[in-house]
């Protein structure tokens, strides 16, 4: 995907159809840190999605003196080249861009707070600058946060397209604007349209503080001439900020554009708006060379569909199987659900677990808007609970054990479930489970338009929902845990933890009161201790769980640190203690009647 130094890359002159053909050229140089902390990438995919996506440039800058200054960076830049091509067929580029974007961000600011780098500490934060440009059929599309520069030269003009984000206190300059210092980044962008000749360069600000602007023009204009070498103009701009005393990492890149492809108002239909909802489907119809063996599922969220890749002949080949998920007649006309289902697909890509559903590769085209997923073989928990009522304990760790590794994935990815129940979980004849639908989750930094007006913090199915969602207390990570918490309570005991009380509990005080009723009872041999385990995880508190899923999967091994040395009766059997001190009371009381008609 990486295009290489000084590469002429895109659709060959020889094509009868023109297409954006570009050439590019990289160079950085690490200054006075130990490492570099700059990071730069191209990306030019093959000519299938180069109509949809288009040519990528990125480039960061690590900010202030931390240690993992240089990780940002890369990691701001591998998101760009990497997820912006998994986005949706449909999404807009500037959509898709500020996605990633937006994600990334949430990513690096959960590795700055868990750090403890945030506020005045924000100097060792993970954190850094990105530009980014797309070319985009005979658009250039321009994303800005912080104070590395993007330069246009055309026809000898040179312009500046970004602004630095900085200010100066003290005479001291700082980056006003960054990624991961904080929740949500205000992304600059602008689009223009290109022209062939155009030149664009991206450079750090160890290279454009040194480089004035007659210098830097002339040698854009080097770049400009056909039989220049692009990799001798990009290192010759750093050896020059070098000589006029640069000392801190210097990173440019330079791109020619040779060649631009037509407009036609097919290619631009698909911009115009989202793709149109699918008809509901029977068995033997095709979408997209897609053939519909049976409908899985229907319900008034969506409609799920097991389909199989036609052969050229356009013909069911039996083979490559894969889920179709479409919206729902009733969600056709809400936007923001339409919206979160272009996410699902995008989100399943991000994460990388045998124990997550995966989504089917990228397809450039599409005609109606639909999900598509890989087939997993299996029952629902749901269904696999019913086949197995009294599971030992054993199956029971073994399949929450999968969940919570799946579970873990995502959270390393800072993605929440939200809706982790029994019918979103398979599991195959070999007892492996697999969590699927991910419609309701949710990417760090990343809001929808549905997210934003939440009631409840994004509540999912109301038997496995967090105590604290229904207080609007968004979701976290302990809220997944709790869900996962309950499925294994339900696996073990056959009911839920706190019945329907969960959902009618309002306010702190009457979450307070809900009481735990524990699994270990004479009718099921089960380790005492397990409870302790178990009604962590389903505390009405989120602070009162557990910090890891790693814990929690272990204390259903083990007996946990914290486990106190001896329960009373009320926290072990609540219902039979509060029985024995009313008959015990009611016993006093007929006593000292007794007493009574006796000393009259």
């Amino acid at each position: 995907m990486r295009s290489p130094e000084g590469a002429s890359v895109g659709a060959g002159s020889g094509n009868a159809t023109p297409r954006l053909r570009v050439r590019l050229a990289q160079a950085s140089e690490r200054g006075q840190h130990a490492r570099n902390q700059d990071f730069h990438g191209a990306c030019v995919p093959n000519e299938e999605v180069v109509p949809t996506k288009g040519v990528v440039l990125a480039i960061a800058d690590g900010v202030g003196s931390s240690e993992v200054a240089h990780l940002a960076s890369e990691i701001a830049v591998r998101s760009m080249l990497e997820d912006f091509f998994s986005t949706p067929a449909s999404w807009s580029i500037r959509k898709s861009a500020q996605r990633v974007i937006e994600a990334t961000n949430g990513w690096l600011y959960a590795q700055s707070r868990q750090a403890g780098h945030t506020g005045a500490r924000r100097d060792q934060a993970c954190a850094c600058t990105l530009s980014v440009l797309v070319l985009h059929s005979c658009t250039a599309h321009v994303f800005h946060v912080g104070d590395a520069r993007i330069y246009r030269l055309r026809q000898g003009e040179l312009e500046q397209i970004t602004q630095d984000h900085r200010v100066f206190i003290d005479g001291q300059k700082g980056v006003s604007r960054v990624l991961g210092v904080a929740q949500h980044v205000e992304v600059d962008h602008e689009s223009q349209p290109i022209e062939i000749g155009d030149v664009f360069s991206l450079m750090t600000d160890g290279v454009h503080e040194h480089v004035d602007a007659a210098a830097l023009r002339h040698a854009m204009a080097q770049a400009a001439s056909p039989d220049a070498d692009l990799a001798a103009v990009a290192a010759g701009l750093v050896a020059s900020a070098r000589s006029h005393g640069s000392t801190d990492d210097a990173t440019i890149q330079i791109l020619h554009v040779l060649e631009l492809p037509e407009r036609h108002l097919s290619d631009l239909r698909q911009y115009a708006g989202p793709l149109p909802c699918p008809p509901l489907l029977s068995p033997g119809q095709s979408l997209d060379g897609l053939t519909v063996v049976e409908q899985l599922h229907a319900s008034s969220r969506s409609h799920v569909y097991l389909v199989e890749r036609e052969s050229a002949e356009g013909q069911p080949t039996g083979s490559g199987r894969w889920v179709m998920k479409i919206p729902s007649l009733d969600g056709r006309n809400d936007p923001s659900y339409l919206e979160r289902m272009q996410l699902e697909e995008w989100m399943a890509r991000q994460i990388h677990s045998a124990h997550v559903v995966r989504s089917a590769p990228a397809t450039p085209h599409r005609s109606y808007l639909y999900v598509l997923s890989e087939y997993v073989p299996g029952v629902t928990l749901t269904a696999w609970m019913r086949a197995h009522p009294n599971p030992g304990l054993d199956a029971v760790r073994g399949v929450i054990e999968q969940i919570a590794r799946g579970l873990q994935a995502m959270h390393r990815r800072e993605i929440l479930h939200r809706d982790l129940r029994p019918d979103n979980v398979l599991v195959d004849d070999q007892g492996a489970a697999c969590i699927i639908d991910l419609g309701s989750a949710q990417a760090a930094g990343l809001r929808t338009a549905a997210e934003a007006d939440e009631p409840m913090g994004g509540v999912g199915t109301l038997a496995f929902t967090a105590p604290e969602q229904f207080l609007g207390v968004r979701a976290s990570m302990q809220s997944d845990q709790y869900a996962l918490a309950c499925m294994a309570y339900q696996m073990l005991s056959g009911r839920l933890p706190y019945g329907t009380r969960v959902a009618r509990a309002r306010s702190f005080a009457e979450q307070a009161r809900l009481g735990y009723e524990p699994v270990a009872t004479p009718e099921r041999d089960l380790p005492v201790w397990l409870d302790d385990t178990l009604a962590r995880s389903l505390h009405p508190d989120p602070a009162q769980r557990f910090e890891t899923l790693s814990e929690f999967v272990q204390g259903l091994r083990q007996p946990t640190a914290l486990r106190p040395a001896h329960r009373s009766l009320s926290e072990r059997h609540p219902l039979r203690f509060w029985q024995g001190l009313c008959a015990a009371l009611a016993l006093a009381l007929c006593c000292s009647l007794w007493a009574l008609v006796q000393v009259g």
